[in-house]
């Protein structure tokens, strides 16, 4: 059955290379398309799915469009450009954006499609990497019911939740604040182990009581262990797209005229840390300018 609706994928990411490998998993016709052609071929070589040259050769004859691009700003180049996927897509498809967009920009673009006769729905993901692989992401869902029904068999190849969340832009919302929440709790987790450690307690047994008590957290569980303490800072979700999630939380609190003062100094720390370490640095890095503040590195010896 699945075999009969015909998907196209664009943005073979990191999270987006296992996402399509699940849908071809799960027996969809999937052509991918990447805005790096060699990955596009030898992705869609190794997981069995057809390699497009552009984002409307992707979308030609598609059921079921899926975007996971890094911004809102990226989604609509895709679908709007010289060579864009609405030049493919017909009358009655689906857009599912799976990015962490904007959830006014979101709305804009499907105001657009709606005009030609394409519904959209917004379903960002959490869960990383590894859970992509396994096909468990927690998914997102805004928009019309009938058009989530209809992409809900896609969406569970993909998670095992889909909550959804509201009107279109609402998942995208929802996203922003998971991260804000995430991003909260591993500042606040690894300024608690920088102070432990100067008082002479041992880091990974923090975490360790952390984990069976109140401070637990999906950093602790997850994050402080096995890329902080470690020194792999390489989970694989980046300090760039969090500082934009953040700053996509601060624009809805802005926008709802919702006093956030942790929150917007959350995400300056964060911004600063962006600043400080530079391009192309994995989120848990975030804990290295902690460590700056403090003078100390976990695990390390004091200065």
């Amino acid at each position: 059955m699945n075999g009969n609706t015909r998907i196209g994928f664009i943005g073979l990411g990191a999270m987006g290379e296992p996402m399509a490998s699940r849908l071809v998993t799960a027996g969809f016709s999937v052509v991918v398309h990447d805005a790096d052609a060699g990955r596009t071929d030898r992705i869609a070589q190794a997981i069995g799915a057809r390699a497009a040259a552009s984002p409307a050769e992707a979308a030609e004859g598609c059921d079921i469009l899926v975007t996971m691009l890094p911004s809102s700003a990226i989604v609509e180049k895709v679908l709007d450009g010289d060579t864009g996927a609405r030049r493919g897509l017909s009358h009655g498809a689906l857009v599912v954006d799976m990015t962490s967009g904007v959830p006014d920009a979101t709305r804009a673009i499907a105001a657009r499609l709606e005009a030609d006769g394409i519904a959209m729905i917004d379903a960002p993901v959490s869960g990383g990497v590894s859970r992509a692989k396994t096909g468990e992401l927690a998914i997102m869902a805004g928009g019309d019911a009938a058009a989530i029904d209809r992409a809900q068999p896609v969406l569970e190849a993909m998670g095992s939740s889909v909550i959804r969340t509201g009107s279109i832009g609402s998942a995208h919302a929802m996203k922003a604040l998971n991260n804000l929440v995430s991003a909260g709790g591993f500042l606040i987790g690894i300024e608690a182990l920088l102070i432990g450690q100067r008082f002479g307690l041992d880091p990974a047994l923090m975490v360790d009581v952390l984990n069976v008590s109140t401070g637990m957290n999906n950093s602790t569980q997850k994050k402080f262990k096995q890329f902080v303490l470690s020194r792999r800072f390489d989970a694989g979700f980046g300090l760039d797209l969090m500082v934009k999630d953040l700053g996509i939380a601060l624009g809805v609190a802005n926008a709802t005229a919702t006093p956030a003062p942790f929150s917007g100094l959350c995400k300056d720390i964060w911004a600063g840390a962006q600043k400080h370490l530079g391009p192309g640095q994995d989120h848990t890095a975030v804990a290295k300018f902690s460590e700056l503040f403090a003078g100390s590195t976990l695990g390390g010896d004091e200065d």
